[in-house]
């Protein structure tokens, strides 16, 4: 048994933290809502953000971050990345030296483009950073449904531990040393997801929607190579597993959100209200920035950019992107 703090009880958090409580190990959750610490303990529920799933008895939900790290031994965090660094900092003076810390957040960070696992390393230096990525909604996870991931990091040994500690019968995590790879797989998909929901609502069809795929597959195998990554970690379980589950899912807020864009909604009234983040819309900012940055083509992420906060209509971001100069189809 390995004593686990999950920091973030969004959706994610949650089922990770599930996950982790039924394979046997002394779990607790820090959350930064109150309802959420009272459901979880009380009814096992999380109906805020992963209503309709028992958790694990055992689980138990805090609201003081110090409280959640004391003992752990393994961590994982899982925030919106739009305050991953503000959440890392605070817990700082919470965790020990050498403690792996997971991070389960997808994102690049918009003040300084930074990976989630940069922004770990730097905020919890003591630590050993582990990337998990891969294809897995967390309702279908919360329902005990056959899901495969990959646990990344530059140590081996902090790799095989959270492996070891996240598998189990329906849960597989499989290691990588490409941190870079499986970030950029896990933030980019988002960003994508959202372009093929335009598409979707739009109504274009099928055709149009593998195009998009596929092309954006090409797009984060370009930047990722540019930073570093393995190409074959962006044809595996966080790049091309990832992106074609959150491009067709129902369960895909980021494609959900491209489809009201599509449909005509305004970006402001599609988010209002929403309990849960669509990171593709806050990676779509950051992504433009790091491919002008790096100076790697990416069209589609442009063009997602340019519908979100831009003002380009829809309709004609995908006329653009279909009159663009004609090329091979391999760089």
């Amino acid at each position: 048994m390995t004593r686990c703090a999950v920091v973030g009880a969004g959706a994610w958090g949650t089922a990770l933290a599930d996950l982790l409580a039924r394979g046997g190990h002394d779990v607790r959750i820090w959350a930064y809502e109150w309802d959420v610490v009272e459901t979880i303990n009380r009814l096992h529920q999380n109906r805020r953000f992963l209503a309709g799933h028992q958790l694990a008895e055992s689980l138990l939900a805090v609201n003081d971050v110090e409280e959640a790290l004391d003992g752990a031994e393994l961590i994982t965090m899982a925030t919106p990345s739009h305050v991953f660094r503000a959440v890392a900092r605070t817990a700082r003076e919470s965790v020990e030296a050498g403690v792996p810390v997971v991070v389960a957040t997808k994102g690049i960070e918009q003040e300084t483009l930074a990976l989630m696992t940069d922004v770990a390393a730097e905020e919890l230096p003591q630590c050993t950073v582990v990337a998990l990525s891969g294809p897995s909604f967390a309702a279908e996870v919360a329902a005990q449904q056959p899901t495969a991931v990959v646990v990344a990091s530059s140590s081996a040994e902090a790799a095989l531990l959270a492996q070891k500690v996240f598998s189990s019968i329906h849960f597989r995590a499989y290691t990588s040393a490409d941190v870079t790879g499986v970030e950029i797989g896990g933030a980019l998909k988002n960003v994508i997801a959202v372009a093929t929901g335009i598409a979707d609502g739009l109504g274009l069809g099928f055709n149009a929607r593998a195009a998009l795929i596929t092309r954006g597959l090409a797009e984060m195998t370009r930047l990722g190579v540019k930073l570093g990554a393995e190409p074959a970690t962006l044809s595996g379980l966080a790049g091309l597993g990832d992106l074609v589950l959150t491009c067709t899912g129902s369960l895909s807020r980021n494609r959900s959100v491209g489809v009201e864009v599509g449909r005509g909604a305004q970006l402001e009234s599609v988010l209002s209200g929403k309990e849960t983040v669509a990171e593709g819309v806050t990676t779509a900012r950051s992504a433009y920035a790091l491919a002008a940055r790096e100076e790697v083509e990416m069209p589609i992420v442009d063009a997602v950019h340019k519908v979100l906060f831009e003002g380009q209509p829809p309709r004609d971001a995908i006329g653009a992107l279909m009159a663009r100069d004609l090329r091979p189809e391999s760089d």
